[in-house]
């Protein structure tokens, strides 16, 4: 059998992943373990290649019996209470908040100290428990509404001040879609008639964190807080995904961002497979002479799109 077999150049870990494993990897060269609150990735493979370097995952239970020791916190950002909890215990933190979550984070908390006053609410698009949307929680001492959905705005009162924000790693289209929904409620709290309005968006994409004011009254507003590395990514992923015959799409099945690109992937190929490793790999779904092409979330190691391609090549030569 013949496969012509390509990996996407724009796949792998985000710029906030590589940042954190670099430092892991840093500090273990030169001491004997490193303890990470949370895992550092949503991979299991990348997870257990760090574990075996010294790496040890552990989460707020563990951390609070922790004194005089160093524990890293991830890309995905903590909330005010882990940063106390380090100070009261004398942990050292080495802190790899990536810089586009940080800025989030204080931009929530700028704006809930702003509508609060106004029997405003916040309301963060994201997934629920997702160690990111905690942290962005707990900048606000827990007063924000998550949102997986339109479905679930039905408790959000519009005739008060509403300020939307996304986690960075969500979709940019459903993003989108979610704040035409709250325009179109915020103009029916004040009596308006429906209209496609100026959105002010490109899609829901960027890091500016600039507002999109609904109306005079500025009651509405929602703010670009998706990565724009990821929301580049959406758009390269639709285009390789319906360039091929077949995608394997490799991510580890408990990451947020590969769900969303996954089903992204799916949606313009439908011969996409997950491959979380590679027993999962299924040869029977190949036909000769087919395009393949290999991608994955930011939460996938480049390294491990080259060892499905080599494994791949090594198995349609057999």
């Amino acid at each position: 059998m013949k496969l012509n077999i390509e990996i996407d150049s724009d796949s792998g870990f985000c710029n906030g992943v590589v940042r954190a494993v670099k430092r892991a990897e840093s500090y273990l060269d030169s001491h004997y373990g490193l303890y990470s609150l949370g895992a550092i990735v949503h991979n299991s493979q990348e997870i257990e290649r760090l574990q075996k370097k010294g790496l040890q995952i552990i989460d707020a239970e563990q951390m609070a019996d922790l004194q005089n020791e160093v524990v890293l916190v991830r890309a995905h950002g903590e909330p005010p209470a882990t940063y106390a909890l380090a100070q009261k215990n004398e942990l050292r933190l080495i802190d790899c908040t990536c810089p586009v979550v940080l800025r989030l984070q204080k931009q929530i908390a700028s704006v809930y100290k702003e509508i609060s006053q106004q029997g405003g609410t916040v309301v963060i698009f994201g997934k629920k428990g997702h160690a990111e949307v905690n942290g962005l929680v707990g900048q606000i001492g827990g007063n924000a509404v998550v949102v997986e959905s339109a479905d679930e705005l039905d408790g959000i009162d519009f005739s008060h001040p509403v300020a939307l924000f996304s986690q960075t790693t969500k979709d940019p289209e459903e993003y989108a879609m979610l704040i035409a929904e709250c325009k179109a409620r915020s103009k029916r709290a004040k009596g308006e008639a429906d209209g496609d309005g100026e959105t002010g968006k490109d899609g829901g994409a960027g890091e500016s964190g600039k507002a999109d004011v609904d109306g005079d009254s500025g009651r509405f507003r929602a703010y670009d807080t998706i990565c724009k590395q990821v929301a580049a990514r959406h758009k390269s992923l639709v285009k390789f995904a319906a360039t091929h015959d077949v995608i394997l799409f490799v991510s580890g099945h408990e990451s947020s961002n590969g769900k969303v690109l996954f089903n992204l992937c799916k949606s313009q190929n439908p011969k996409t497979y997950w491959v979380e490793n590679l027993e999962m790999l299924n040869l029977s779904v190949f036909k000769d002479g087919e395009s393949v092409g290999i991608c994955g979330a930011t939460s996938t190691p480049h390294w491990q799109l080259e060892e499905l391609y080599i494994y791949l090549q090594d198995k349609i030569k057999n």
